[in-house]
């Protein structure tokens, strides 16, 4: 059964992606206005009120700013890890339909299999996805300032991956807007990917399954989807992955749907959820 992913915005501004597999349909963030959300799901012929569950990697802004109204109002459930949910309540004031699972468990929301893992970035307790289905395998990599070996491990099994590629050096170096500490942050070893870092980190995942990869979270003002194509494209043709497509992610539209129809792949053991 081919599955349909869709990244319906990406970038330092907002962030959140749509994977439809048979009768489950899962949002992997919600970080635009909950009107944003709805008419970006509305170019796919969706709508909100039809979501098997929305799944969250951490709590900043640009993942979550739109979560409140999309999720009340419908009682779609939110799966996040205890950590996380206890900063979504304390910023949102709301109470949602959480579904709380321990950071590094596998668990299945109908036919999605997602299995989680910790990675390093200056959130409470953030996690990047590996949503395994019949067809195929998505990672999710976004917001971390390096790839540890575990986060390699954990998403090799990608067959299309979704990757940060935050900002280019030079370009943030002589931004006059950002002062010096929000800099050293964004560099940090727990900030962001460059560029080059995330071209370092797509060849070292890289393999003979891996079809597609998405970069995403561009910044606005230290970054230009022309230089973060080129220098992943370079670090991939270096080690003669030619195989692979690039496509970067917009901020303002929506990518264009995304098929998987590849092989069946062994699914994850099931982990209970802990108790919302």
């Amino acid at each position: 059964m081919p599955v349909q992913f869709t990244i319906l915005g990406s970038g330092s501004g907002g962030n959140c992606a749509y994977l439809e597999a048979g009768e489950t349909r899962l949002l992997i963030d919600a970080g635009f206005s909950g009107r944003q959300i709805r008419q970006r799901l509305a170019t796919l012929g969706r709508v909100p009120e039809t979501l098997s569950g929305i799944l969250i990697t951490h709590e900043h802004s640009d993942h979550i700013c739109g979560l409140a109204i999309i999720a009340e109002k419908a009682g779609i459930p939110v799966y996040c890890n205890r950590l996380t949910r206890e900063a979504i309540e304390f910023n949102l004031k709301v109470k949602l339909n959480f579904r709380t699972f321990e950071t590094g468990a596998a668990f299945e929301m109908g036919e999605v299999g997602v299995d989680t893992f910790s990675i390093p970035h200056d959130a409470q307790d953030p996690v990047g996805f590996l949503l395994r289905t019949g067809s195929g395998n998505i990672g999710f990599l976004t917001d971390l300032g390096h790839a540890t070996k575990l986060v390699v491990e954990r998403v090799r099994p990608a067959n299309v991956l979704v990757l940060e590629s935050n900002y280019d050096p030079k370009m943030l170096q002589e931004d006059t807007k950002r002062p010096w500490s929000v800099k050293q942050r964004i560099v940090s070893r727990h900030g962001h990917l460059s560029n080059e870092a995330a071209g370092g980190v797509a060849t070292e995942i890289v393999t003979s399954e891996l079809k597609h990869i998405f970069l995403g979270h561009l910044s606005s003002g230290c970054n230009r989807p022309d230089l973060a194509h080129s220098t992943v494209h370079k670090r991939l043709a270096e080690i003669g992955a030619s195989h692979v497509g690039l496509e970067v992610s917009s901020q303002e539209t929506p990518s264009a749907t995304y098929t998987l129809d590849l092989r069946k792949l062994p699914q994850p053991e099931q982990a209970p959820l802990l108790p919302a």
